[in-house]
């Protein structure tokens, strides 16, 4: 596909013909958005300058956006004093409101006591990157971060704080808090992790978080021999014992160089499991996948859609639940699988109108492209120049769930209708059909699934108390006053047609998914071809609204990236079916004849 950045600029700066069709809205300064994100990685002390006023007017456009629906506090981290790779005004989404409501906001947190404990917390985290709360849902706080440091990061950290703090150890604690006991202790290697971790299990209390979700495929990173960092489900001391582990191993941005030489199809790709340094097995609590109608066994033999579908079915499900805990998602840095599924996560709710409900699809591309990807740090130049396009797959994978199996309004109907005391009605079993299509077939691997509810607690540790009421309990509150308790009366909705029930058209092609679990989910677009920028033909069936909503953030996506990054150059295709398809791709959306600035 050489040519291919070519054929983005020549549609950028063409005449004023344009084809048929209207072109996807645009979000102003999406365009210099990408621009900036491919040009350089942010970084909060780096803020100075042009640099600087561009990056200002994002945080500013991505604050104006939380404040549509949301009341929140802001964690200043300005220059990055709290973390280098985190935004410079850090969100803390409080409750949703109305215009009305936000005259008389009235903080439910005490941010100096917050901005307190994350400073005390981040050192537990790799790279300093702290548990972040970043999406709110029904009072439950989603949240993001880098896996746990290891004894190799957290002292090289600790002797960095003692040099450049005039020698005052432990420069992230307040004097008062060394006891004498810390005192007597202070070189034991137990007493140091239990002080940092302690105040990273505080933090995650006080955000009400007990489920942690683990992409590594490793138990701990090593470099050069050396364990650089760890994880929750290996810490010796059994200290995260009290929260729902969950080891789900995702590849890592690495693999998705396999993605774009494969002409970006994710379709039959499969991660080599047996790798010497992949030794994370999957780890889910039994209770967490009976309603899910999944064979976690067969997770091996899965393609990269499969995979990423069946792990937001499982974080949608956690969130769905009916208990009042948080969420935390995390890898090893947290700038690349982390965004992955959180931008997924936040673009699935909004889709089905639950979050950021006066957002539209261009507003909420934006505030995702730039909070969760380009804010927390993802780095897209070193990512673009190694062929690791994880960011372009998060966008293009828009169209593996657009099916209602991943909309959580299902799951509030289930909960809303009344109670029966046998049988099932046809509705029911109309969506089960729907529901269990899909199984594979393992590709034969050795490994043992391990299915186990968070282990007990294999030893004791103290550490001091906070004078903090869990942020939880004011956002549970505050969600529930504006929510009425009474569920309310929605029909099931009968399942769209099946395929092979919809009159065919000559000449055009359905792309189909080699994987059997997305396969019902491409098939809502006739294509012609199979490039990955190529223009969604709708059917003659009727789109749902989650349907519509989340094909708009896709095309408005795929028309800012053509004309900005673009897809790079891989070895040519037999088919062809890449070549030229940034021109196709702009002709059909009817981008032929704008202006780039205009993006």
């Amino acid at each position: 596909m050489a040519g291919a950045r070519g054929a983005a600029a020549a549609a950028a700066s063409a005449g004023s013909s344009t084809s048929s069709g209207t072109p996807p809205p645009q979000e102003p300064g999406l365009g210099e958005l990408l621009e900036e994100f491919s040009r350089t990685q942010y970084r909060a002390k780096d803020c100075s300058g042009t640099a600087g006023s561009r990056v200002e007017r994002i945080e500013k456009r991505c604050l104006e956006l939380f404040g549509r629906d949301y009341c929140y506090s802001v964690i200043q981290n300005v220059n990055g004093d709290i973390c280098g790779h985190y935004p410079q005004h850090i969100v803390f989404l409080e409750y949703e409101s109305s215009d009305k409501e936000k005259d008389t906001f009235q903080s439910t947190v005490q941010v100096s006591k917050l901005q307190d404990l994350v400073n005390r917390s981040k050192m537990a985290r790799c790279r300093g990157r702290f548990v972040c709360p970043v999406i709110l849902f029904k009072g439950k706080h989603i949240c993001r971060s880098a896996t746990l440091a290891g004894w190799g990061e957290l002292y090289g950290r600790t002797g960095y704080n003692y040099i450049f703090s005039g020698g005052a150890d432990d420069a992230w604690a307040d004097a008062e808090d060394i006891t004498e006991e810390d005192c007597a202790l202070r070189s034991s290697d137990t007493h140091l992790f239990d002080k940092v971790r302690g105040y990273d299990i505080k933090l995650l209390r006080y955000l009400s978080v007990k489920y942690i979700c683990d992409l590594m495929v490793e138990n701990k990173k090593v470099k050069f021999g050396m364990n650089v960092t760890s994880s929750e489900k290996v810490d010796k001391a059994q200290r995260y014992a009290d929260f729902t582990l969950l080891s789900i191993p995702y590849p890592g941005c690495e693999f998705f160089k396999e993605y774009k030489d494969r002409d970006y199809m994710a379709e039959g790709l499969i991660f080599n499991w047996k790798q010497d340094y992949v030794d994370a097995p999957l780890s889910i609590p039994e209770f967490l996948t009976c309603s899910l109608n999944i064979d976690w066994s067969q997770y091996q033999s899965w393609d990269l859609v499969q995979q990423t579908q069946n792990y937001l079915k499982l974080l949608l499900s956690i969130i769905n639940s009916d208990d009042d805990s948080g969420l935390l998602v995390h890898c090893i840095s947290g700038w690349d699988r982390t965004p992955l599924f959180i931008s997924l996560l936040r673009l699935s709710l909004w889709a089905d109108g639950l979050i950021h409900t006066s957002l539209k699809p261009a507003e909420v591309l934006y505030l995702t492209v730039a909070y969760d990807w380009f804010l927390f740090g993802h780095m897209l130049v070193d990512r673009l120049s190694k062929g690791e396009e994880i960011f372009f797959f998060c966008f293009n994978f828009l169209k593996h769930i657009i099916s209602e199996e991943f909309s959580s309004l299902k799951t509030q109907r289930r909960k809303s209708l009344p109670a029966r005391d046998s049988g099932f009605t046809l509705e029911d079993i109309c969506m089960l059909r729907r529901k269990d299509r899909g199984s594979t077939t393992s590709l034969g691997s050795d490994f043992s699934l391990v299915m186990e509810s968070s282990p007990g607690a294999a030893g004791s540790f103290t550490y001091e108390a906070i004078e903090l009421v869990p942020a939880g309990a004011h956002t549970q509150a505050a969600w529930r006053k504006s929510h009425s308790s009474s569920p309310q009366s929605v029909l099931w909705n009968r399942p769209q047609p099946s395929e092979d029930r919809l009159p065919s058209h000559q000449g055009l092609i359905e792309a189909k998914s080699s994987s059997s679990s997305s396969s019902n989910h491409s098939d809502n677009f006739f294509r012609i071809g199979s490039s990955p920028l190529e223009v969604p033909k709708t059917r003659l069936a009727a789109l749902s609204e989650r349907e519509t909503r989340l094909q708009e953030v896709r095309s408005a996506f795929l028309a800012a990236y053509s004309s900005t990054v673009g897809l790079r150059a891989v070895a040519p295709s037999p088919s062809g079916a890449i070549g030229g398809l940034l021109e196709q791709f702009v002709r059909g959306v009817g981008l032929r004849g704008t202006s780039s600035s205009t993006l």
